[in-house]
């Protein structure tokens, strides 16, 4: 009777002051009974049997493989199918046609499984650094990450980007060796990699029994005890006692466990210097301590493909990954103060959640979301926080790949998706109309590609408008922009094969067969030195006419910020009155998007307003617009520019006695080479390369490896490119738009 009291009495505090509801809460009820209150009452699961994690590794390294056996022995699914299996099923994850075409993931696909009664949703997302911009979203609203390394490839190219991303949004991670089966396999290469490459604090918390085609399972460091996986699909966990050959390298490794995390954990590193002996659930606790600070990564170790190791793996995700309630969440009010979100599962705080994917399915647009605090249930009004819409929740679903189970309601810590709203990747929805919160946003890397792209059939206009509409929705690196002068549609994307899936969607999807152009690089021009402006707009046609004048300097920004444009407001007194200084910044910005030298935009600048003049009846927003506009049109037109272009980080891996060929192919493209590496047959360098040199090496590599060699690159860096390529840059834009005296005098 006096729970039933104090709850009527808490709900009536929460109808009347949220934020008094918040800190009596705190105070009278301790925070475990919180959680059993929130259980009890609404018929939920305790918000720290909630685990969210994403699978991110570099191309290969079998995370979708990975994925498929996590959802095996979860009982999830009833068989196992292979990423490029022979009966033409497919993983489960992979669920787009394309995906199983090819054997690749392209879309991060969620799912959700239990494990010894804990909920683990899991995100598989794509190896290419193409579909970056996916493990981007997916990193965003985790809680933690297992990091899937390849026992023969070890850190490669794509294993820093992932784990920079990871570190971006502060997501704890544990660290997993797949493909001990493979012919060269050496965890213990990886794990030196992982230390000296990522600069990781890990340690293994495995050992591996036996090498490539002689794998039969691993040894547990803390419970010094052997794993074995029998059963036609490994499903029978065998424990048994630890090989003699095996035992004082397990004790020389389970050391050098205690001493990684001892040198991050106050707890265990006193016992250390005590010489005291911690007991197994000492070690446990202190791994949990230091990886959830991410001082600590954990390696684990298995075969994927040979059902090995995987069990562990779950276990090792519900010990040392973190729930919902250990990780701090933000949300940013209307002044830009903090607000940190509480992991309660109950309907006491508002509700908040970020839209961190969107998805065109069967029944309307998918939009998935991430709930950070509070209760939604079907049926409720939600309010977006950027278009301040009012939406109503008509269907809530958990989704299994392509296939989805409808919900009634959802509480903070779930992921979800909602049918039929209207909004764009990475807005923010409230329960409450005047609750003004937006969450972090994601980061979204700038396009690098571009290609021209048009309808192979004329009558398939209003299928292509619609596919475009859709895949820039879905994905913000899918860029789209039509240029009035050759009057072409411009796609921009993050690399030749991102562009070349979404054409093959539009034939696959939409029955809208496309012509391709020769992909354009988004080359990008800008100044050598600072430059003065003094332009004045003025423009009389009887009546009322148009009069601003703008003074200042243009200047360029330092080599780490060429891709960034600045503007900057000096102006004293009311020469330039106030109202007018958003639009002498949006003629310079607008006057920014196309240069002089190739028609491309102009970065890597910062304009100074300084000073000015204005007519009392003829000044207006447009003509100071107008004014900024043509300010950085002449001064572009009077100082020395160049030509920026895209670098890329190239990693080739091919076998040692091409060495030679592949040195004279990266040197032939330009490239500059930055590290390289080898061991046991094989090399790769890791070089700086300019993406214009890059297209047709794919086919270069391959004829001069006999096949066997692969490479992968990533954006790095912009930088200015050759005088002979700008100067070529010049000459062809000048041919193209019939500037044909003009070049003949350049040259």
């Amino acid at each position: 009777m006096g729970l039933l009291r104090f709850t009527s009495l808490l709900n009536e505090a929460t109808r009347r002051n949220v934020k008094f509801a918040f800190d009596f809460r705190k105070q009278i009820l301790p925070t475990s009974a919180c959680y059993r209150h929130a259980s009890s009452s609404t018929g939920n699961v305790d918000v720290r049997k909630i685990r969210n994690i994403g699978i991110s590794a570099h191309i290969d390294s079998g995370k979708t493989t990975l994925t498929e056996r996590l959802l095996f022995y979860t009982g999830r699914i009833k068989q196992m199918h292979e990423v490029k299996g022979k009966d033409n099923v497919g993983a489960t994850m992979d669920s787009m046609e394309l995906e199983r075409q090819r054997g690749i993931t392209i879309q991060s696909a969620a799912t959700h499984v239990e494990w010894k009664d804990y909920n683990i949703n899991i995100i598989d997302t794509p190896g290419h650094v193409d579909f970056t911009v996916e493990v981007e979203r997916a990193l965003r609203v985790l809680d933690g990450a297992v990091l899937v390394l390849c026992a023969v490839g070890g850190v490669q190219s794509q294993t820093f980007t992932v784990n920079r991303q990871m570190k971006r949004y502060n997501v704890p991670r544990i660290a997993f060796i797949n493909k001990l089966d493979r012919l060269k396999a050496n965890p213990h290469r990886v794990l030196s990699q992982l230390r000296s490459k990522l600069n990781h604090n890990a340690a293994f918390l495995q050992l591996p029994i036996g090498l490539e085609s002689s794998t039969k399972g691993v040894v547990d460091l803390i419970h010094r005890r052997a794993i074995y996986f029998e059963g036609d699909q490994g499903q029978n966990v065998i424990q048994k006692e630890v090989p003699e050959e095996l035992q004082a390298e397990m004790e020389e490794k389970r050391q050098e466990m205690i001493e990684c995390v001892a040198n991050v954990d106050e707890e265990l590193g006193d016992m250390f210097l005590s010489e005291l002996e911690p007991n197994e659930e000492q070690i446990k606790a202190a791994v949990r301590r230091a990886t959830l600070k991410q001082a600590f990564t954990p390696v684990f170790l298995g075969t994927a493909l040979k059902n090995k190791g995987v069990q562990p793996l779950l276990d090792a995700v519900l010990d040392y990954l973190p729930n919902p309630t250990e990780v701090d969440n933000y949300a940013f009010d209307e002044e830009d103060q903090k607000l940190k979100m509480d992991p309660r599962r109950d309907d006491l705080n508002p509700f908040v959640a970020l839209a961190f994917k969107l998805e065109a399915g069967r029944f309307g647009q998918l939009t998935y979301m991430r709930v950070y605090q509070g209760h939604l249930q079907k049926g409720q009004y939600i309010y977006n926080t950027r278009t301040n819409k009012r939406v109503k929740v008509s269907r809530l679903v958990r989704m299994h790949a392509d296939k989805m189970q409808d919900q009634t309601d959802i509480y903070a810590g779930d992921i979800s998706a909602l049918f039929g709203i209207d909004c764009a990747s990475g807005d923010t929805f409230v329960s409450k109309p005047k609750f003004q919160l937006s969450m972090e946003s994601i980061h979204v890397p700038e396009p690098v590609i571009s290609l021209a792209i048009r309808p192979q059939k004329k009558t398939d206009i209003d299928n292509f408008s619609k596919a475009i509409n859709r895949f820039t929705r879905e994905d913000p690196t899918f860029t789209v922009h039509f240029d009035n002068e050759s009057k072409e549609t411009i796609v921009s994307g993050m690399g030749e094969l991102h562009l070349e899936i979404y054409a093959q969607r539009m034939e696959n999807e939409y029955n809208c067969p496309v012509v391709v152009g020769k992909p354009k690089v988004a080359f990008r021009e800008s100044i050598l030195r600072p430059i003065e402006f003094d332009y004045l707009h003025k423009k009389q046609s009887g009546g009322a006419g148009q009069y601003g004048k703008v003074i200042g300097v243009i200047e360029p920004l330092p080599s780490d910020s060429y891709t960034k444009i600045e503007f900057e407001d000096e102006t004293l007194g009311t020469n330039v009155p106030k109202q007018f200084v958003p639009a002498v910044e949006k003629g310079f910005y607008e006057g920014a998007e196309k240069g002089l030298q190739i028609g491309q935009k102009i970065t890597g600048i910062r304009m100074r307003l300084q000073d000015g003049q204005h007519h009392m009846v003829d000044s207006s927003e447009l003509a100071f617009r107008l004014a900024g506009l043509g300010a950085i049109k002449q001064a572009m037109s009077e100082v020395a520019c160049h030509i920026l272009e895209p670098i890329m980080n190239v990693e080739v891996t091919a076998p040692s006695e091409f060495h030679g060929t592949v040195l004279a192919g990266i040197n032939k493209r330009n490239g500059v080479i930055s590290g390289s590496d080898g061991g046991e047959g094989y090399f790769s360098i890791s070089c700086d390369v300019p993406l214009n040199d890059m297209f047709g090496y794919a086919t270069e590599l391959r004829s001069a490896t006999q096949g066997k060699g692969e490479y992968t690159m990533e954006y790095s860096h912009y930088q200015p490119c050759r005088p002979a390529v700008q100067e070529a840059l010049i000459l062809q834009y000048q041919q193209e738009n019939g500037l044909v005296k003009t070049a003949k005098r350049s040259r």
